[in-house]
């Protein structure tokens, strides 16, 4: 697997994104929904993180997708916090267009990773 996940883009722009879920909410007082976009926003590179560290592609593919599920449920959490108007529609619009970029990054990574998976299994690698 060779790469350390701090150098996979993917990671480091689920890390900004967290940071700007928690800047963007800082002065919310709607606990229960920004405690939970916060746990899903830092969930993405976490889970990252964590696939990849555990040094096997099937785990780092399946952490790899629940990051992605985290980022949509996150997504979701953003379509609602802007229709309540807890958050600018600037703001919302913004990280709602990098939670996309970010699903679609995992997708590419999960696929690039199970080709590869499949490649090495057909060549007996």
């Amino acid at each position: 697997m060779g790469k350390s996940f701090e150098d996979l883009e993917v990671w480091k722009r689920g890390c900004r994104q967290a940071v700007n879920v928690y800047r963007t909410l800082e002065c919310d007082r709607h606990f229960s929904l920004r405690d939970q976009m916060e746990r899903a926003a830092v969930s993405v590179p976490s889970n990252i993180a964590e696939g990849q560290e555990r040094d096997t592609t099937p785990d780092f593919v399946r952490f790899l997708r629940i990051a992605k599920g985290s980022n949509g449920e996150l997504r979701t959490q953003l379509y609602i916090a802007r229709e309540l108007g807890i958050i600018d529609e600037s703001a919302g619009k913004e990280l709602v267009q990098e939670s996309r970029e970010i699903s679609k990054m995992l997708q590419g990574l999960i696929q690039s990773l199970k080709r590869a998976g499949s490649t090495s299994l057909e060549t007996g690698n």
